[in-house]
């Protein structure tokens, strides 16, 4: 089995192909190495390009005609980016995957596997979530999703296509073997904040502890991305048998099935390290939400998939990461 990977020198793409790999299963990586790490890609079948260029496009499907199957990663993913360039988003993440099916269609690859988001679910309730819920996405980032997840439906519908939504919160931790991870040194999220805090010696802000959750603070469902990595794997393995020609459009939630608060964030970190982390507790920001975790039941039951890491592990490994990055940069 071939598989190409869009974004695969990006940090879930390149941990997919990581995983893939390891299951015997030959991939492709198309990356424009806007965010990406080249050396993500060596070895790898790397080609550097858009996923709207028709040359690089044309060129990949002529060197390898046997692909089976795409995983589809590449995308702009920064929230307050996307809110202070939607144009921009909606250009990157939905008007070049449509060229992009276009020329999927015509070279007779079927199988999309959408490596989507989560977050186009309503998230104000602190609760868990199935593919069944709400779908109010509040950005522009987490709108473009939803919208391919549109095309996809509508396409894979008009028989152009078939295709598996995975849909996940927060991916933290790296490829274990420490082969791959976040390509950035100052990531945006939780972790990522309280990675910093600790080694600029600044407290850690809690921003909001009196959301309708456990203990006040917002709530997450943070996957340890080499579990992420093995449900693409399971999705591509188990394609045809998800994705079939009767139900050719298919949805899945990826996740831990309970999320995790910032506060339960914070001891997790503070457990691995093995020292205490200054905080603070402050009001809630602007668009702040209590957050949500995913129901996973569907991915246990046709995937064959559940997570096995647990936050503890993420930390660990995102910490063990964070020091290799420093001196690959």
């Amino acid at each position: 089995m071939k598989v190409l990977i869009t974004g695969g020198a990006g940090y879930i793409g390149s941990t997919v192909a990581t995983a893939c790999i390891e299951a015997g299963i030959e991939v492709v990586i198309l990356d424009d190495l806007s965010t990406g790490l080249r050396a993500f890609g060596e070895g790898r079948n790397l080609y550097v390009g858009d996923i709207a260029d028709g040359g690089v496009l044309d060129q990949l499907v002529t060197d390898h005609p046997d692909i089976d199957a795409v995983v589809h990663c590449a995308a702009r993913i920064v929230v307050p980016e996307s809110v202070a360039d939607p144009l921009g988003y909606y250009d990157a993440n939905v008007g070049k995957t449509v060229i992009l099916l276009q020329r999927l269609r015509e070279a007779g690859i079927p199988r999309v596997v959408f490596s989507s988001s989560a977050s186009v679910y309503q998230g104000e309730s602190g609760e868990g979530v199935d593919e069944n819920g709400v779908l109010a996405p509040s950005s522009p980032y987490a709108t473009t999703k939803a919208m391919v997840e549109q095309i996809l439906k509508d396409a894979a519908t008009a028989g152009d296509l078939r295709a598996i939504a995975l849909r996940y919160f927060n991916p933290i931790g790296a490829d274990p073997q420490l082969r791959t991870g976040l390509q950035s040194p100052t990531p945006s999220h939780a972790l990522g904040k309280i990675m910093q805090a600790r080694a600029n010696g600044e407290t850690f802000s809690i921003t909001g502890t009196d959301w309708a959750t456990r203990d006040g603070s917002g709530l997450r469902d943070y996957i340890h991305v080499w579990d992420l990595a093995l449900a693409h794997v399971a999705a591509v393995q188990k394609f045809d048998e998800v994705a079939t020609e009767e139900a050719p459009y298919q949805v899945i939630n990826l996740g831990t099935g309970d999320g995790v608060t910032v506060r339960e964030l914070v001891a997790a970190f503070e457990r691995v390290t093995g020292e205490p982390l200054p905080v603070v507790e402050t009001d809630r920001r602007p668009g702040d939400q209590a957050g949500a975790f995913a129901i996973v039941d569907r991915a246990a039951q046709v995937l064959d998939w559940r997570s096995a890491r647990s936050v503890d592990d993420g930390v660990r490994d995102a910490i063990a990461w964070a020091e290799k990055l420093r001196s690959l940069l």
